[in-house]
């Protein structure tokens, strides 16, 4: 039969005095929210792309070339930007 749990008992590691505390934080950092740096590098390439996108259907309505599909284009890459921006934005550590 197991024993049971007392309160005092925790699952929780302790830091171990061999580890550096800056590595430790890091560490329970990236276990409290795994791949955060890859979000947020996801997010910024995929901010770029809607921005360069945005630029070229920019230059098309300037140009007069298109209006009718490039408008609506336009608009979806001014989501996009806008999107990735806000996710961005809310994937900051709570502390």
């Amino acid at each position: 039969m197991p024993e049971p749990i007392s309160k005092k008992s925790t699952n929780r590691p302790k830091a171990s005095a061999h580890m550096n505390p800056e590595r430790y934080a890091r560490l329970k950092a990236e276990a409290a929210a795994p791949y955060r740096g890859l979000r947020k590098f996801i997010y910024g390439v995929c901010a770029a792309s809607g921005l360069i996108g945005a630029m070229v259907f920019l230059a098309q309505l300037a140009a007069g070339r298109e209006v009718g599909t490039a408008l609506p284009n336009l608009a979806l890459q001014i989501g996009v930007v806008a999107l990735m921006v806000l996710l961005f934005y809310l994937d900051k550590p709570s502390k």
